[in-house]
């Protein structure tokens, strides 16, 4: 009899517990169906879609055509050229400023952050003409080198190699900026000073102890940039030449003129592995936990991973030694100042560094404005005269309107949509420990190291499939499907510096999970998930190669309006909108900073 009751205690246990598992999992289910819907499921389409040969049967038809072709094979060692160059200077460029906000007061940083911010929340097609107004034969550094005597003739800066790589490193180094930021906050300055005491130089205290430390930050950052890199077209399109044509814009065209998807299809799996060997490579080597700012506490196991510490090591090695034989060749040479002078030294020349580079990613955009009243029709510089006709043809022109608005409503819909589908999974993430975690996070943050390219054709085949091509509805779901992944990030960000205990001591005190959640947690967090959602906003409002396909030549938003003007004449009319688009990021970011310093004050 007592064996029957345990029996049926235990029967009514599980049957109990098993529900009560499966709603433990409803904060995340949603994120999941979206994503494996309307990601996983447009690029399973596509792969499919480049293994049918033309007469309609399965082969390798397409793969075949590509591997025959020289040229393609070309196009895609340009591409990662392109990408790792601008992975190299982004990390050169960007390890002062992150070293320098990850060591200065919170009033400061903020003061900075948001100057590295200012270009990344910035559209890359202003920023692009920025560059064309700096930089074209009759911009304003040529004037500049022209009126100092420097040159006789002016200098092509653009439509190239270098201008691809100004305009590249410029718009994607505040990604790398941010993400070693994260990294280098969490490092034990004590460590420095220490290796100071026991002797070490300043420079073999940097090499051999802080700066190993910050490689996942480095390797986050680094990672970032040139899977975000192969998959840029837009900077390359409008400021590189033919020998500088990336495979994206390949895929474009055979899409787009062609109408070869299988061949597209087949083009974009091509780079699609090629990102997925990195993204392998890059967890074999430090894990996955460091994209959202974490260190690499636990040493990854296998050959790979061992090689990597063994090169890593030598490297690193290698720049204290190196530090070493000069600090000692100084000494020599010079007598050694007191230690407070050369910290000084050493950090004004930090300052100097950091702020050269924060310049070069802020005044671009500022040219832009000046440009933009000018009395001629094309840009120029300096501008010519005053005038306001470039501003009235952008606001009196109904194309520009309707294309406004819809980049409004599409991008409020897509950052409503990521806050209620991410924020609820990055709780989920953030407050339990389960197996597959990582592997769970991996998922949910995946769109952002697939090439935004290979989703845009993978959502044009599916909507094409359920009407969805030039509908609102289909640019909300497709930029939702890349705000996800940001808005998760910074949300488990957050929670990582929220006190749980509060909720515990509401619980505590006759408060539901329900009045906890809605009175104390998202009140205090308020601030973080307004920044959310401004970021998720401004990256649908800024986005363009999703709505290049889906929109299928019927409706337009602000940025691909001013694409396809761009393609047809770089009029001021496109510098007067840039001016407007500054303006208003520019005040979007103010207000966000204003309500976050106001939630922590709170």
């Amino acid at each position: 009899m007592n064996i029957k009751l345990e029996q049926l205690s235990a029967s009514s246990y599980a049957s109990i517990t098993r529900p009560q598992r499966w709603s433990r999992l409803l904060p995340i289910l949603p994120a999941i169906l979206f994503l494996g819907f309307f990601f996983i499921y447009p690029v399973a389409l596509l792969l499919g879609l480049s293994l049918v040969d033309r007469s309609g049967t399965l082969g390798l038809e397409h793969y075949t055509h590509l591997f025959e072709k020289a040229v393609y094979m070309k196009v895609l060692l340009i591409t990662l050229k392109i990408a790792s160059w601008t992975t190299v200077f982004a990390i050169l460029a960007g390890y002062p400023i992150a070293y320098l906000l990850s060591t200065v007061k919170n009033n400061t940083r903020n003061s900075l952050v948001i100057l590295v911010l200012m270009p990344f929340w910035t559209s890359f097609l202003v920023r692009t003409f920025a560059w064309i107004v700096l930089l074209g034969r009759h911009g304003a550094l040529n004037e500049l080198l022209l009126a100092l005597g420097i040159v006789d003739a002016p200098v092509r800066i653009i439509f190239n190699f270098t201008g691809v790589m100004i305009g590249m490193v410029h718009a994607l180094m505040p990604l790398c900026v941010l993400t070693m930021m994260a990294v280098m906050e969490n490092i034990d300055r004590n460590l420095v000073s220490a290796a100071s005491t026991l002797g070490a130089r300043g420079g073999q205290a940097f090499w051999r102890v802080y700066f190993p430390l910050s490689l996942p930050g480095v390797a986050a950052g680094g990672m970032l940039v040139f899977i975000t890199a192969l998959g840029f077209f837009i900077t390359p399109a409008l400021l590189g030449g033919a020998r500088e044509t990336m495979i994206v814009q390949v895929i474009i065209f055979q899409i787009h003129e062609v109408l070869n998807w299988g061949f597209a299809g087949a083009i974009a799996m091509l780079l699609l592995v090629s990102v997925l060997v990195i993204f392998f490579l890059y967890d074999q080597l430090l894990g996955l936990s460091t994209l959202s700012g974490e260190s690499a506490h636990e040493q990854k196991k296998g050959t790979i991973g061992q090689i990597g510490r063994w090169l890593g090591s030598g490297i690193v090695n290698a720049l204290g030694y190196l530090c070493e034989q000069v600090g000692a060749l100084i000494d020599m040479l010079m007598p050694p100042r007191a230690d407070r002078a050369r910290r000084s030294g050493s950090r004004i020349t930090l300052w100097i560094i950091a702020m050269t580079v924060i310049a070069f990613l802020c005044v671009p955009a500022f040219f832009v404005i000046p440009v933009s009243f000018t009395e001629e029709g094309f840009l120029g510089w300096p501008p010519k005269g005053f005038s306001l006709q470039w501003y009235e043809q952008v606001i009196n022109s109904p194309a520009w309107a309707a294309a406004a608005k819809r980049s409004f409503v599409v991008a409020i819909s897509s950052a409503l949509l990521g806050m209620s589908i991410g924020v609820p999974a990055a709780f989920f993430l953030a407050r339990k420990q389960f197996f597959g975690k990582a592997a769970l996070f991996a998922f949910l943050v995946s769109p952002i190291i697939m090439p935004n390219i290979i989703i845009a054709v993978a959502l044009f085949y599916l909507y094409a499939k359920l009407g969805l091509v030039g509908t609102n509805i289909g640019l909300i779901l497709g930029h939702t499907v890349l705000a996800i992944p940001y808005v998760v990030i910074t949300v488990m960000a957050i929670l990582k510096n929220y006190d749980h205990r509060l909720d515990q001591a509401a619980l505590t005190l006759g408060a539901n999970k329900w009045q906890t959640l809605t009175r104390v947690t998202l009140p205090l967090l308020s601030a973080g998930l307004i920044a959310s959602f401004m970021f998720a906003f401004i990256i649908s409002f800024d986005e363009l190669t999703i709505a290049l396909f889906v929109t299928g030549g019927e409706v337009t938003t602000l940025p691909k309006q001013m694409w396809d003007d761009a393609l047809m004449r770089v009029s001021p009319a496109l510098a007067a909108l840039a001016s407007l688009l500054l303006a208003f990021m520019s005040f979007v970011i103010l207000v966000t900073e204003y309500v976050r310093r106001r939630g922590l004050h709170k």
